[in-house]
């Protein structure tokens, strides 16, 4: 696993990162943010869905788990799911039914590492932290077939 490193000194390198990274997302992809509170998972998600061109507000799904957005420009739906709620419980995961939803859909899930990994073997972790500059720090860590998509997609630069 080749893991790619990627400094963003403000809030709109972040969004612009994620919108590159949402032009890359298809039906079936699964995307995982990790990182502390404050780190900019739901502003990486608002730029993921801005390039996937994905219509709704995109807001922390916290309360409601998840969130459906419809698709836009690229034809696919954003399911964005928020599983700081779940706190671990494989079973409340599976009563979400997320796998039927990335049949057809890119979804992106906030706090579900080391639970939704194992909705799709291909899958990118995107691990967030803020330093006290407030620039963040981007580790991508792609797993499956987002090896070499990482890559290729040139996300470092």
């Amino acid at each position: 696993m080749t893991q790619v490193n990627v400094e963003l000194p403000t809030p709109e390198a972040a969004m612009a990162f994620g919108r590159a990274l949402g032009k890359l997302l298809r039906a079936g992809d699964l995307v995982l943010l990790a990182g502390p509170l404050g780190a900019g998972k739901t502003t990486m998600t608002r730029g993921i869905a801005d390039g996937m061109g994905v219509s709704g507000r995109v807001s922390s799904p916290t309360f409601v788990l998840a969130r459906v957005h419809p698709a836009g420009e690229s034809g696919v739906p954003l399911v964005h799911v928020d599983a700081y709620r779940l706190a671990g419980d494989l079973a409340q995961l599976d009563d979400l039914d997320l796998d039927t939803e990335l049949d057809r859909a890119a979804m992106v899930v906030e706090w579900g590492e080391g639970m939704a990994e194992r909705l799709a073997e291909d899958h990118l972790v995107v691990r967030l932290d803020r330093r006290p500059d407030d620039v963040r720090v981007v580790t991508l860590e792609p797993h499956g077939a987002w090896v070499a998509r990482v890559s290729a997609a040139r996300l470092a630069g």
